[in-house]
């Protein structure tokens, strides 16, 4: 499964907010070196700098994650309480065009949207609300045909819906209970409810309530970043001495040193770089490699073997968030190196 940003095609809001025509493409455009050997910018390669109205790229997105071993998108969904909505276009023409074939899933990023990635940390451009029981019924209402559509990844035949912030959720056990009657009522056998437990660095994850509160599964979300002591004495050094971002190296390790369960899935992330969108306040892997990420990938599969087969899910962060610089797709540097090293790694005894 592999996490997949809707954000590549101008809308008025983000015209009103940043400029006519800004999308990611923005960012990632504008990104430049902020330290000795930092590569900025990194550029898109064969799919080029594509606008998500089109069809034929949403195809070619597909043609190459399919051939790599990607089984399923988890598109980003956004609804922030009212029926206020963003981004939704890319995916509902997916919908209601039948096309592209591979299978999806929806992750309702439920977090409110402000300037923290352009400099304006105190700027909240669209709040992330929680009206109430009729609210979650309309917000059910419209997800339904995506749940209904034979496409739609499901385990154990329930349609997968991933929830990014269940800690900010007002009672997460009361939305699960509401969301499974709701689904069971509309004639499925119910949902597949999966809540992520954030740990950026490793400090801890956010949300540890998963089974407590009746979700089905958690991902598991960690940096890949060595984080040992030294290494953070490192980094405070060279941002005293560069005024920079944050800055670890790649570690292949930290898949072995994450938590394992029965309900919790691993996710393994190739790379990661948010300087084009956060400046100096990002932060950055540095020696990320296919070859590190195939390791990563195949520790991951590893973690997933004693599992029951449907329930094996592998989530990668993320198919294309160039502007964090967390992409699969192909770069004018690796080309498809980052793809054929998931392929490989899925593949590995």
């Amino acid at each position: 499964m592999a996490f997949y940003l809707p954000q590549y095609f101008p809308i008025p809001e983000n015209d009103s907010w940043w400029g006519p025509g800004f999308t990611e493409w923005t960012n990632v455009a504008k990104a430049r070196r902020l330290f000795p050997r930092h590569q900025q910018p990194v550029i898109p390669g064969e799919l080029g700098f594509y606008d998500l109205r089109v069809s034929e790229t949403r195809a070619a997105q597909s043609d190459l994650a399919r051939q790599h071993g990607i089984e399923a998108f988890a598109y980003w969904h956004y609804w922030f309480g009212g029926g206020d909505r963003i981004l939704e276009r890319p995916f509902g023409e997916v919908l209601g065009s039948r096309e592209p074939g591979i299978s999806f899933c929806l992750a309702w990023a439920n977090q409110s949207w402000t300037g923290a990635w352009h400099g304006a940390n105190d700027r909240v451009l669209k709040e992330q609300r929680y009206p109430g029981p009729e609210d979650d019924r309309a917000h059910f209402d419209a997800v339904l045909p995506a749940f209904r559509d034979e496409r739609y990844f499901r385990v154990d035949d329930r349609p997968v819906f991933y929830v990014f912030r269940p800690e900010e959720l007002p009672d997460a056990a009361a939305f699960v209970d509401h969301w499974q009657t709701m689904a069971r009522d509309a004639g499925l056998p119910g949902l597949y409810l999966v809540a992520e437990m954030s740990d950026l660095l490793g400090a801890g994850p956010r949300y540890t309530a998963a089974d407590a509160d009746g979700f089905d599964a958690s991902v598991y979300m960690r940096l890949p970043a060595d984080t040992s002591r030294l290494a953070r004495a490192q980094m405070r050094l060279v941002r005293k001495l560069l005024g920079g971002p944050e800055i670890y190296r790649y570690s292949d390790s930290v898949v072995d040193q994450s938590p394992t369960g029965p309900r919790i899935h691993p996710c393994v992330y190739p790379n990661w770089d948010n300087t084009p969108r956060s400046g100096r306040q990002g932060l950055v892997l540095t020696r990320s490699s296919p070859e590190k990420f195939r390791r990563s990938v195949s520790a991951a599969v590893r973690t997933l073997q004693s599992k029951p087969p449907e329930q094996r899910l592998l989530w990668v962060k993320s198919w294309n968030e160039w502007a964090e610089g967390n992409h699969l797709e192909p770069d004018l540097v690796h080309r498809r190196e980052w793809l054929e090293a998931l392929r490989v790694g899925l593949s590995d005894d």
